[in-house]
């Protein structure tokens, strides 16, 4: 059995991932925003046969909160197996590129507050040992283009960060995951065209999963993203800056 921590576990991925681990009688430690969606898909893990599900409602952006109610709610816990953050938004680019108010909300969400829980996580993992913190990122931070480059600006400095602490924490026996998605078929893509390159969520979640449980440390989804996006950082800049992408 495993203790899991998911921080934003109301996300589509997150939920499926949650629902996988609690079908293999994993305990659960859920975090979110909204409370009521916490304990339906609490009340779902147990039913598919969680050891244990304990969930947790406050909104993500308040770091400083996380911190104080964790640190008393695992002072008696067994050590966390693995943790994954998998909570973010995505602006609407013609707002974040001319109202300065929204970019700020949007990177605070998607790179300062998350960078906030890492550190407080990689500290804990470092002092039990050993388990895994993964983060769910994004291929839009693998080149800046100009369809979504706060987004990608802000999952381009969680891969960094998350580098760092794979260095730092690799002679300490934790494992540092990044996951890059590509499209996902989420709420948060909702108002989105879909097309071929579109992932189901259910099969995004079996890739974390699975790349936690193979100690992975960086896990693109679906496998073909990997190649897409090689092809797409090696095109020079100038040819780069031309395209509609």
């Amino acid at each position: 059995m495993k203790f899991v921590v998911i921080i934003g576990a109301t996300s589509a991925m997150a939920q499926h991932a949650a629902r996988l681990w609690a079908s293999r009688g994993d305990r659960l430690l859920l975090l979110g925003r909204n409370p009521s969606v916490l304990q339906a898909l609490a009340q779902d893990c147990r039913l598919r046969g969680a050891a244990q599900v304990d969930h947790m409602a406050h909104d993500l952006n308040d770091v400083p909160h996380w911190q104080q109610a964790l640190d008393a709610a695992l002072a008696d816990a067994p050590a966390v197996d693995a943790v994954l953050l998998a909570y973010g938004v995505l602006p609407q680019a013609d707002t974040v590129n001319h109202d300065w108010a929204a970019l700020e909300a949007s990177l605070h969400t998607n790179l300062v507050a998350p960078l906030g829980h890492l550190a407080w996580w990689a500290n804990r993992l470092q002092a039990q040992g050993r388990g895994t913190l993964a983060a769910i990122g994004s291929v839009a931070g693998d080149r800046g283009r100009a369809s979504n480059y706060a987004y990608g600006a802000a999952k381009s400095g969680l891969a960094t960060y998350l580098q760092g602490l794979r260095q730092r924490l690799y002679r300490h026996g934790v494992t540092v995951l990044t996951i890059k998605p590509g499209w996902v078929d989420t709420p948060m893509t909702a108002d989105i065209d879909k097309n071929a390159l579109f992932a189901a969520p259910e099969g995004v979640a079996r890739d974390i999963v699975r790349a936690i449980d193979q100690g992975r440390t960086q896990r693109y989804t679906p496998w073909f993203w990997a190649g897409i996006m090689a092809v797409v950082r090696a095109i020079p800049e100038r040819v780069f800056r031309r395209l509609s992408l």
